[in-house]
């Protein structure tokens, strides 16, 4: 199994060594880097080359928040876990849509804190029951309001089946294999589906396709 990368930023050092320490028993996991704040994380990365970065949103000199966003634009292919204490849905919704891959509440579990590496680095997001709960909180809002997006946007067969096994939380070679296509193939339409729906990353294909009740 490969060894995941991961990089932690977080102003209270107490608390990334107890992440680091929680996480050691772990052997798949490797802590290359250490940050107080956004603009040390970011001046690392190129020699620290993560595959998964732990982002706490509560940051000096470069808040979390700005710093996933530059990561997102700059490192598209590092994922990140939002960890953090800020349990507002708006945090949430805006994290996953400027590019975080997955957001866990600093009350998690190792454990959690460990799946949550593992699925972002295998299948591109995380989703937990927090997450979803909010997602579906969005998505019954949404009908209230206006009609679905979907009704706006033509997808084409199979790029309704690839969004759906997404969703199921298949991989692209999983997928590939149901559609009897390449994993090429799947991957570039999901480069299409992103580029139509505006978002940055698998995470934000999956939340946009349940906010706007694009799959059953």
């Amino acid at each position: 199994m490969r060894v995941i990368k991961v990089a932690i930023a977080d102003d209270h050092k107490i608390f990334r060594k107890g992440v680091i320490l929680s996480l050691r028993p772990f052997t798949n996991i490797k802590f290359v880097q250490e940050a107080e704040n956004g603009n040390e994380l970011i001046e690392g990365l190129a020699e620290s080359a993560p595959d998964v970065i732990l982002m706490d949103l509560r940051m000096p000199v470069k808040d979390g928040i700005e710093t996933t966003k530059h990561i997102a634009k700059t490192y598209p292919n590092i994922h990140i876990v939002v960890l953090t204490m800020f349990e507002d849905e708006r945090f949430v919704s805006h994290l996953m849509e400027i590019g975080a891959n997955g957001y866990l509440l600093k009350s998690a579990d190792p454990s959690e804190i460990r799946r949550a590496i593992m699925e972002v680095f295998e299948k591109g997001y995380y989703l937990n029951n927090f997450v979803n709960r909010i997602l579906l909180k969005k998505s019954h809002a949404k009908q209230k309001v206006i009609p679905s997006l979907s009704s706006e946007i033509t997808l084409t067969d199979r790029e309704r089946d690839v969004i759906k096994y997404i969703c199921m939380e298949f991989t692209a070679s999983e997928i590939a294999q149901k559609m009897e296509v390449s994993p090429r193939t799947v991957e570039a339409i999901k480069d299409r589906l992103m580029e139509k729906f505006g978002t940055k990353n698998t995470a934000g294909l999956v939340f946009y396709a349940v906010k706007n009740n694009l799959i059953d």
